[in-house]
C-alpha cells in the first residue's frame, strides 16, 4: 500500500505521544463534549484554531487525520442533504411534496457535519498517537471503578481495543479488495446508481467473510497464548501521573469550559 492505513499507531516523539495514555483518553472525552456544545462560528473558528495547533503538537499530517472524511463524503453529504431538505419546514425558502429548503435545515445540516469532521479528526489524531497496548492498559484503568458492580472490564477494554485495532485493517483490506473488483470489471466509480448497487455486493461479502477469518484467527491465536480472560493475570504497573499529563488534562478541561461558556 503506498498510502498509511486510516487509524494506524504512528510511531513519533512528539508531546502528544509522550502523554500517558489515560490523560489522552480522557481529554479526548472533553474534547468530544466540547464538539458537543459548539453551535455558532465563532466557536467553530476556535476549534479550528483548536485543531491546527493539535496537529501541529503531535505533528500528525492533515492529510493522516482527514483520512476517514474522505471514506464518509458520501455519508456526510447525505446527512447535509437530509437536514436540508426536513429538519425546518417552518420557513422554508421553497417547498415541493414533502421536502422543505430552508436556511435553518441548512444551517442544522452544516453543523452536524462540521461535528463529525472535527470528531473524525479528534479520533485520528489519538489513534495515531497511541500505540494500541497502552489505550487497552489506559481503557482498563478508567473502566476499573465498573469492577465494583461487577462487569468484566478486563473483557471489555480487551474487546474495544480490538475493534479499534480492527478498523485500519479491515480499511487496508477493503481497498485491497475494491481494487481487486475493480481490475475484474467492477463499476465502482459509474454515475449509474445501478451499476454502483450491483458492484456492492461483490465488495461486501469478501469484507464479512474476512472479517469473520481474521477473528477466528485472533480467537485462536489467544487461546494457544493461555489467555482465559483478566483473573490472575498479571500486568504493567500503572505509572503516575506527570506534570505535562496534569498539565494537558487542566488544558483539555479549559477548553472545554471556555467553549461552553464563552460561545
Amino acid at each position: 500500500m503506498n498510502r498509511m492505513p486510516i487509524g494506524q499507531y504512528i510511531p513519533g516523539d512528539s508531546l502528544i505521544h509522550h502523554l500517558d495514555a489515560r490523560v489522552k483518553l480522557i481529554a479526548f472525552i472533553l474534547l468530544i463534549s466540547t464538539i458537543i456544545l459548539t453551535d455558532s462560528v465563532p466557536g467553530y473558528c476556535s476549534l479550528m484554531v483548536l485543531t491546527a495547533g493539535l496537529l501541529f503538537v503531535s505533528k500528525v499530517k492533515l492529510k493522516t487525520a482527514l483520512g476517514f472524511i474522505q471514506s464518509l463524503f458520501l455519508f456526510l453529504m447525505v446527512i447535509f442533504v437530509m437536514n436540508t431538505l426536513f429538519f425546518d419546514s417552518a420557513q422554508p425558502i421553497c417547498s415541493w411534496w414533502i421536502f422543505h429548503i430552508s436556511l435553518g435545515g441548512m444551517a442544522q445540516g452544516a453543523n452536524v457535519v462540521l461535528r463529525v469532521i472535527f470528531l473524525m479528526i479528534f479520533s485520528s489524531v489519538l489513534m495515531a498517537t497511541t500505540a494500541p497496548m497502552e489505550a487497552a492498559f489506559a481503557l482498563k484503568s478508567l473502566l476499573r471503578p465498573l469492577q465494583y458492580i461487577r462487569i468484566p472490564t478486563e473483557d471489555l477494554a480487551i474487546m474495544i481495543s480490538v475493534a479499534v485495532q480492527f478498523i485500519p485493517v479491515l480499511m487496508e483490506e477493503t481497498e485491497m479488495i475494491r481494487k481487486a473488483q475493480t481490475a475484474r470489471g467492477a463499476k465502482f466509480e459509474s454515475a449509474r446508481l445501478r451499476e454502483k448497487a450491483a458492484s456492492v455486493m461483490p465488495l461486501v461479502i469478501p469484507i464479512f467473510l474476512g472479517a469473520f477469518r481474521r477473528a477466528d484467527e485472533l480467537s485462536l491465536a489467544m487461546e494457544a497464548r493461555g489467555y482465559r480472560g483478566g483473573k490472575n493475570r498479571t500486568q504493567n504497573k500503572q505509572k503516575p501521573l506527570r506534570k505535562q499529563d496534569i498539565l494537558a488534562l487542566l488544558t483539555a478541561a479549559a477548553v472545554c469550559f471556555i467553549q461552553a461558556y464563552a460561545f
